[in-house]
């Protein structure tokens, strides 16, 4: 007979060592961090032994805290996995792709309908958590931007991550140089403060300080830039489409590297399965002609 702890404690131990603390674990199974820390507590009394270090402003995995999540992880991963092969049966071929709202909105869905005829048995869905949002292993996958070295898991590269100034073509027309820049009319993205800086720098322009409207996401700040609000330092692939339409304009030729490439992240198990092997070949040859063509 098998003697085995709390599975709520277990997942809540889990989510709290792989995320760093209690808040994150409690935002990815939507429970409030308090019931992280009792279900947390209630599994150390259960085993006998601690497994976080309860500091003033942090927590630390003890030794054997970060023994039992190395075991834990894989095993929940695959778990995860069985229910989606058992559930997903007679269902077709199913791949859950986890990206950004931004990336989502501007690229990957304007796209699927190019998938569905290569793979008309293939279901697509989608999962959104911004760009902090950590790989998951109930996923099929993840597109995200940074660093690939990710343990236990594959990463092959899609697009460079260049940034360049767009705005609507009305604007354009009244920018010659990246002398004429107005300040004011620089659209910021709140989680990407060193863009403009970045690019500005490579334009010798560095003293220049952006100071116009901040917005949360490079998609919100796109959108603004369509309607004229002002300028938005674009990142492809999320402008290549509105610049294909003419809806916004590059008016400088400089494109400067973000510095941290998008990925393809996944399992080295995945490459077996079916679907998940379609959609990888569909969206590494996307992105090899978004490239050229870029």
């Amino acid at each position: 007979m098998r003697r085995l702890p709390s599975l709520n404690g277990i997942r809540a131990f889990e989510a709290a060592a792989r995320n760093g603390g209690f808040a994150g674990a409690a935002r990815e199974l939507n429970v409030t961090p308090a019931a992280i820390s009792r279900m947390v507590q209630l599994l150390e009394e259960r085993l006998g032994i601690a497994l976080f270090e309860r500091r003033a402003n942090r927590l630390q995995l003890t030794s054997s805290g970060r023994l039992y999540q190395a075991g834990l992880t894989p095993l929940l991963d695959a778990m995860a996995q069985l229910t989606a092969d058992v559930t997903g049966r007679g269902e077709g071929h199913i791949v859950t792709v986890g990206v950004g709202p931004t990336f989502a909105i501007r690229w990957l869905i304007p796209r699927l309908s190019l998938l569905q005829r290569e793979a008309p048995g293939l279901e697509v869905r989608i999962t959104t958590g911004g760009a902090a949002a950590p790989f998951a292993g109930s996923w099929s996958c993840g597109i995200q931007l940074g660093d690939a070295r990710m343990p236990g898991l594959c990463a092959e590269p899609l697009f460079a991550a260049d940034l360049i100034p767009v705005c609507a073509p009305a604007m354009a027309a009244a920018l010659r140089a990246p002398e004429d820049l107005d300040p004011a009319r620089l659209i910021r993205v709140a989680h990407a403060p060193e863009d403009w800086p970045r690019w500005l720098g490579e334009a010798c322009l560095p003293r220049l300080r952006p100071a116009g409207p901040v917005f949360e996401l490079y998609g919100q700040a796109l959108q603004a830039a369509v309607d004229g609000i002002g300028v938005a330092l674009g990142l492809r692939p999320y402008i290549d489409d509105d610049l294909r339409a003419g809806r916004l304009v590059a008016p400088f030729s400089l494109a400067v590297p973000k510095g941290r490439p998008w990925h393809l992240i996944y399992q080295e198990s995945r490459r077996g399965e079916p679907g998940f092997a379609a959609f990888r070949s569909w969206i590494l040859r996307m992105a090899k002609g978004e490239l050229r063509d870029g």
